[in-house]
């Protein structure tokens, strides 16, 4: 592609690029903590730019800092442009790099702008006979558009010629800098004349040829306030000019013949993807090079088809055409599309499969009227013609029976999960199975999010159809039963394929970086578990919610009325705005905070702190809010999330959001139920085990303090454990000199409150608040905790190091849990950071040991002829659900199995109890 004379020349904004990259990916740091989301972004963008282009002559143009010449014609260019981010900064030097190791030009020029320097390239460039394509959204560029010369927008990825110029200006490009010499621009502080837009500019121009003949003739024109205006403004019209035409002759960095295309270097350029840590990227050069034995400049993802295959299966000849393919491919990428998100009450509208990247198919289902409410084909109205043409669900679900579950053909899901419960409930069982939700979350943890639209973006620079634009213009909300078929197939085979194409790319890292285990022996195999318990679901007594919610009501009425008395007035208790002027205004306590906003601060810190100082308005406060949580969260809302099919809720696991590995509970939350209060116990008293059964829990005791006597290796503790004694008398014994005989209550809770403090990186300002003890007295109990045991402060001192090394710190079970912030240089954030990184191998492990126990649990229940149902999974705690006959075995069982999840420097201890509801089992 190399050579003296242009053909084609493509040009690339540089800063374009960069801000894109920039605002399109979410934070991303490399070991070092170095942000590096622009540069990977850039990256992307740049390898995908030199797939698609036949161009010859290439270069990346960037603005130099400092002034240039247009603030020596007006000072005030550009003077109110916001700051960088701070995030950004040191990835500008970062971007040149990469644009070097991909050999490509890497241009700017002191004194100018980059668009000088495109539109001086350009002008050489046609002058030689060359077209040239300028890789820019920037409408400031639009004015060199001409017979040889267009824009790319790489974000819409569109040509950009003389007619989308005219559509923007309303004016051909050789006018584009007269009508904008009107207009002005205020993000670039260029004048212009007041009142005068696009529109009008464009306009005036066209009646009047162009500037200087408006000017001119400024005195012509027949409104008033325009003309005088056009008059007052004249010279500022003509400043606003210069600043916005681009030079075409400015002095040229290299010659044009240094922008020939040329290879890359294979060794640098995969040292500088290594030193940045894009291991994806890296993963696609490798390929890239296994298979051509060399790396060019235009290299790009494998793995990104330019044409994708997608076909509509309309037929049962069509479908097993297509099953036949996925048998020979041996993997496919696999989704359900449904009516609605709830896995457990949403009907199945279709199936989508991809077979290699870029070749895919979606199957619409037709369902009876038995089955559906009218027609669930993907056509909308019963009366389209298409619906009838659909497969009967029945019969695909006959011919894709055997495929799903033939183990010679993995299926691969993003967040399979759900999809399994959706094709469990309409006959398709599924196995074995990946997932690439799974994949990045092993891989690279809390880094970024795990949606398969960021990831898209993230590893194959591809942006995904959206729902929104497939329903049409403000037709968001309705379901995809009702997409007509033509925009449905894209939407639904993209998903599949991209699925796959993200699966070629993740899965292979998982031995480069040695998180095999994780995956393989803990996300994996619990996704089918934890369909199986969301599937289950668990008994809820309707009639006791609408007690409890009754109940709940007539005493937060009590509560009102007291506060009101207290308040000497009645008010919104429930609007911060109000209460804040009861406290602080009228009734004049200390401690008052306003916000941005001018009202004063009223969270829970603000009014414990008030209700510590003996105040009875902020403690009622804090009660009445409690109860009105709990009764809308929970007496409330729970009524209405009962399946009306099962008589049951069921919660919703997800496996990819914490950043320790901790699942997290939804629609509805059941980790967030309260259970220190007696009031938030008496929601769990609503959850019930059928007739005939009994609930029983199995909590951990104390894991987190087990774990970290473990890690920190603290003799002292560790023999504690195994002992068996009381760890709080124990601590409270030994690091404040007291025998644990007749011991005082209250040192025994000063030192559990330390040792559960300590986990989470407790200050002494925060012990004194938990405790009610001065600053001072915590800060000695805290250095007396430290003397005692000095292992611990050796292991936060190593743990915190760790994450500052690589970014991450692991758990005894090798899962990462990923630090951003570590290297902040803002204090608050590096110290949350900090402590996050402290804590994350201790939570991290605990989350660890329960899915261990989780996933041995069914085949143990099962080889011992035991019925039990695992119900939910609640931090520390499992709660089953189990035949009367059978909850001493099954107790005994459980206790044993959980206790031997995992083999640590001190036992694993597990609580049981059963009951007829959760209350009383906990």
């Amino acid at each position: 592609m190399s050579g003296t004379t242009p053909r084609h020349v493509f040009l690339v904004d540089g800063s374009g690029f960069i801000f894109r990259a920039f605002h399109a990916l979410p934070p991303m740091t490399r070991a070092d903590g170095t942000p590096v989301n622009a540069v990977y972004g850039f990256v992307n963008m740049l390898m995908k730019l030199l797939q698609d282009t036949d161009a010859d002559h290439l270069a990346v143009i960037f603005d130099a800092s400092g002034p240039t010449f247009r603030s020596d014609i007006y000072p005030q260019y550009k003077a109110h442009r916001p700051e960088l981010p701070e995030e950004l900064i040191p990835q500008f030097p970062l971007i040149r790099e990469a644009t070097r190791a991909f050999n490509v030009s890497c241009l700017e020029l002191q004194g100018y702008e980059a668009d000088d320097l495109i539109a001086t390239y350009t002008r050489e460039a046609v002058e030689r006979g060359a077209r040239v394509t300028i890789v820019s959204s920037d409408k400031d560029l639009m004015q060199l558009v001409g017979e040889r010369v267009d824009m790319l927008d790489p974000i819409k990825n569109r040509v950009i010629g003389p007619d989308q110029v005219r559509e923007k200006f309303f004016v051909g490009p050789e006018r584009v800098v007269d009508v904008q010499a009107l207009a002005g621009d205020p993000t670039d502080n260029v004048p212009g004349v007041p009142g005068i837009g696009i529109k009008t500019a464009a306009q005036l121009i066209q009646d009047y040829g162009d500037l200087e003949t408006l000017l001119a003739r400024a005195g012509e024109i027949k409104q008033p306030k325009r003309r005088q205006t056009l008059l007052d403004n004249a010279e500022a019209a003509r400043i606003s000019q210069q600043l916005v035409r681009l030079c075409v002759d400015c002095p040229l960095p290299e010659p044009m013949e240094s922008l020939a295309v040329r290879q890359a270097d294979a060794e640098f350029l995969l040292n500088f993807l290594s030193q940045q840590g894009f291991k994806s990227i890296l993963g696609r050069v490798q390929s890239h090079l296994a298979a051509k034995g060399a790396v060019r400049a235009e290299i790009a993802p494998a793995a990104a088809p330019v044409k994708p295959e997608y076909e509509l299966v309309l037929t049962v000849e069509d479908l097993d055409r297509w099953i036949a393919l996925a048998r020979k491919a041996g993997i496919i990428g696999l989704d359900s599309e449904t009516t609605g998100l709830d896995a457990m009450s949403c009907d199945l509208v279709g199936i989508s499969m991809a077979v290699a990247p870029g070749k895919a198919c979606y199957i619409p289902l037709r369902h009876t009227p038995t089955e559906a409410q009218g027609s669930l084909a993907l056509s909308a109205p019963e009366e389209n013609a298409e619906a009838v043409r659909l497969i009967p669900l029945d019969q695909a679900v006959e011919r894709l029976a055997p495929l799903l579950a033939d183990p010679a053909v993995l299926k691969v899901g993003h967040n399979i999960k759900y999809d399994l419960q959706v094709l469990d409930r309409h006959g398709l069982a599924v196995s074995p199975i990946d997932d690439t939700m799974l994949l990045s979350y092993v891989l690279d943890g809390g880094a970024h999010g795990h949606g398969l639209d960021e990831l898209c973006s993230l590893h194959l620079n591809h942006e995904t159809i959206k729902f929104a634009d497939v329903c049409g213009t403000g037709k968001a909300q309705i379901t995809f039963d009702k997409v007509p078929l033509d925009r449905a197939l894209d939407y639904a085979a993209e998903d599949a394929d991209v699925t796959l194409r993200l699966h070629s790319l993740l899965k292979p890292r998982l031995v480069a970086e040695h998180m095999v285990t994780v995956y393989e022996t803990l996300e994996r195999p619990l996704v089918p578990v934890l369909a199986a318990m969301e599937r289950e679901g668990i008994k809820v007594d309707a009639a006791e919610l609408k007690a409890l919610s009754e109940d709940f009501g007539r005493r937060l009425a009590t509560f009102e009325e007291e506060i009101h008395k207290l308040a000497g007035r009645t008010f919104n208790i429930g609007s911060p705005k109000q209460l804040g002027e009861i406290l602080f205004d009228e009734l004049g306590l200390p401690g008052g905070k306003k916000s941005k906003t001018g009202a004063y601060s009223t969270g829970a810190d603000i009014l414990e702190n008030l209700a510590a100082q003996g105040h009875d308005l902020p403690a009622r406060v804090l009660d009445w809010r409690q109860l009105a949580k709990l009764k809308s969260t929970y007496a409330d809302a729970l009524g209405g999330q009962i399946n009306p099919k099962t008589g049951r809720i069921h919660t919703s696991y997800s496996m990819a959001v914490t950043t320790t590995g901790r699942l997290s509970s939804s629609d509805p939350n059941l980790q967030n139920i309260p259970i220190r209060s007696e009031d938030g116990r008496k929601i769990r008293r609503a959850f019930v085990a059928p007739e005939g059964c009994k609930l029983l829990s199995a909590d951990y005791s104390q894991i987190e303090l087990r774990l970290v006597a473990h890690v920190a290796n603290i003799e002292g503790l560790k023999q504690a454990f195994h002992e068996g004694t009381d760890i709080h008398a124990v601590t409270a014994s030994q690091v404040f000199g007291v025998p644990v005989e007749g011991m005082d209550p209250m040192i025994r809770r000063q030192a559990k409150a330390i040792n559960f403090g300590i986990i989470y990186g407790i200050s002494a300002f925060g012990l004194a608040n938990q405790l009610g003890i001065p600053q001072g007295e915590a800060k000695r109990y805290i250095e007396a905790y430290f003397a005692r045991y000095p292992e611990i402060r050796d292991y936060m001192e190593r743990t915190k190091e760790e994450a500052r090394e690589k970014g991450f710190v692991t758990t005894p079970f090798g899962r990462k849990c990923f630090t951003p912030g570590i290297k902040d240089r803002n204090g608050a954030m590096r110290s949350f950071a900090e402590r996050a990184a402290i804590n994350a191998p201790i939570q991290g492990g605990a989350a660890d040991i329960i899915k261990r126990a989780m996933l041995r649990l069914p085949p143990a229940l099962a080889a011992a002829g035991l019925s039990a149902k695992m119900l939910l999974q609640v931090h520390d705690e499992l709660v089953f659900e189990v035949p009367d006959a059978e909850v001493e075995a099954t107790r005994a069982l459980v206790k044993q199995v959980m206790e031997s999840a995992a083999s640590l420097d001190v036992p694993l201890v597990v609580e049981t109890g059963a009951a007829e509801n959760w209350a009383l089992a906990h």
